[in-house]
């Protein structure tokens, strides 16, 4: 099936190639990716419209941080939070709680997991909880007027399955690129 094939080593291969990198050529690398995130993060608010497009990529530099070191991964989160309070502090609520925890949780799950269901439940499992967290704990309309901030089990229901097929899709988009710079990259 599918979803229980191993993984590890498509992922393996981009950590030995990032493992030769020195403490401080890794923090740099993070440093840029917090920097692209942020600038993909605050897409929405400099340009509506397309910009609500480009935004859900920040995801991407996240995830790849946190699958190079968890360390990394970590301060390259908080820089982009901080990145985001100077850039654009309207998406500062929004950004820890779903694009960076999704990041996060799918970064963490690619380094330590071994079969794609596992990565992807934990990516859902992140991204829900955020989301949850916005729209029930602190009453931010996340989804706009599409579910009230009232707790719901079916606004609930669609919130996990979106999750889920969400970070399905990212697991397969990451595994597609690492597999192209595997190819890319002498062995």
């Amino acid at each position: 099936m599918v979803f229980l094939k191993e993984i590890k080593q498509d992922i393996q291969f981009a950590q030995v190639k990032f493992s030769c990198y020195s403490a401080s050529m890794k923090l740099v690398f993070g440093a840029l990716l917090a920097g692209i995130a942020a600038v993909l993060q605050s897409a929405g608010g400099f340009f509506p419209g397309i910009g609500y497009v480009v935004s859900p990529f920040a995801t991407a530099p996240i995830l790849l941080c946190f699958i190079v070191s968890p360390w990394t991964g970590t301060l390259s989160y908080l820089i982009t939070c901080l990145l985001l309070v100077v850039l654009q502090p309207s998406e500062l609520f929004v950004f820890p709680f779903t694009t960076g925890l999704l990041g996060a949780g799918l970064g963490t799950a690619f380094t330590i997991g071994k079969r794609k269901l596992a990565i992807i439940c934990s990516g859902a499992v992140s991204l829900a909880a955020g989301i949850l967290i916005l729209l029930y704990v602190f009453r931010f309309p996340v989804l706009g007027p599409m579910a009230s901030s009232s707790f719901s089990i079916t606004a609930t229901g669609g919130i996990l399955l979106f999750s889920f097929l969400y970070a399905w899709l990212w697991v397969e988009a990451v595994l597609f690129f690492f597999k192209k710079i595997k190819a890319i990259l002498p062995g």
